[in-house]
C-alpha cells in the first residue's frame, strides 16, 4: 500500500472537495467553540492531554500505509480514554462509554483539524484488513468517523447554543478570513509565488532604478550614474 499509495489516496475529486469543505469548516469553528458547546464537563478538562491527543491526530498525513495512519488514531483515542479512566477512578464513579468520550474527541479534532481527514478515513476503511478493524481498534475508527460527520452536519442545536448566535459566529470567522486573505497591505494572504515575484521586483527596481526609465527623461546627473 505504500507503494500504491499515490494511486490509491484521495484520487478521485470528490474526495479532494470534500476535504477542503471539511478543513474550510473545522477552520470557523476553531475560532469559537468551546468545550461547553460540546456539553464536556469542567471535571474532564485537560488542556495538556487534549494536546497530546491532537498532536498524535495531526500525525495521520505523514504515513502512507493504512496500518500506521490507524495508529495515529488509536494513539490519539488512547489518550482520550486515559484521561477519562483516570477520572473515573478518582471520583470512584464508572465509565458512561461514547457519551463522555466522543463529545472529547471531537473536540480535538476540531482543534487538530487533520489534514485530508475525509481520504484519510477513507484509506484506512478501504485498505486496511478488515479482520484487524475487530474491537478496540473498530470502536476508535468508527467514533472519529461519527466525530467527522457530526462536523459535517454541525448546527446550533448541536453545539447547544441558539441558531442567531451560531450564524452570528460563522458568519463573522467567515468574513474575517475574508478579509484577512484578500488585504492588499500584506502579502501574507497572497500565494508563495506571487510573494515571490513581488520580492524579485522589488529587488530588481533597488538595483536597476532606471529600468523603466525613457533617454529623455533622464538628467545629465543620472546619465553618468547609469553609466557608473
Amino acid at each position: 500500500m505504500t507503494k500504491l499509495f499515490d494511486r490509491t489516496f484521495g484520487t478521485s475529486t470528490e474526495d479532494v472537495v470534500s476535504d477542503m469543505d471539511i478543513s474550510e469548516k473545522i477552520g470557523l469553528l476553531q475560532q469559537f467553540v468551546k468545550p461547553r458547546h460540546l456539553d464536556i464537563p469542567k471535571v474532564q478538562h485537560n488542556e495538556a492531554l487534549w494536546l497530546l491527543a491532537v498532536k498524535e491526530l495531526q500525525k495521520i498525513n505523514s504515513f502512507k500505509a493504512p496500518r500506521e495512519k490507524l495508529l495515529c488514531i488509536m494513539s490519539c483515542c488512547q489518550v482520550i480514554n486515559n484521561l477519562l479512566l483516570n477520572i473515573s477512578m478518582s471520583n470512584d464513579r464508572t465509565l458512561s462509554g461514547a457519551d463522555e468520550f466522543l463529545p472529547i474527541l471531537i473536540y480535538v479534532t476540531i482543534k487538530a483539524n487533520p489534514p485530508q481527514l475525509h481520504s484519510n478515513l477513507k484509506f484506512v476503511q478501504l485498505f486496511r484488513r478488515e479482520t484487524k478493524l475487530i474491537l478496540e481498534v473498530e470502536y476508535y475508527l468508527t467514533n472519529l468517523i461519527s466525530a467527522k460527520m457530526f462536523i459535517i452536519d454541525v448546527s446550533a442545536h448541536s453545539l447547544s447554543m441558539e441558531e442567531s448566535e451560531f450564524q452570528k459566529h460563522m458568519e463573522s470567522v467567515r468574513l474575517a478570513t475574508q478579509v484577512s486573505v484578500a488585504s492588499p497591505s500584506s502579502s501574507q494572504g497572497l500565494p508563495t509565488s506571487t510573494r515571490a515575484n513581488q520580492e524579485e521586483t522589488h529587488m530588481a527596481g533597488s538595483r536597476f532604478p532606471f529600468m523603466d526609465s525613457e533617454t529623455e527623461s533622464l538628467a545629465p546627473g543620472e546619465v553618468k550614474q547609469l553609466h557608473q
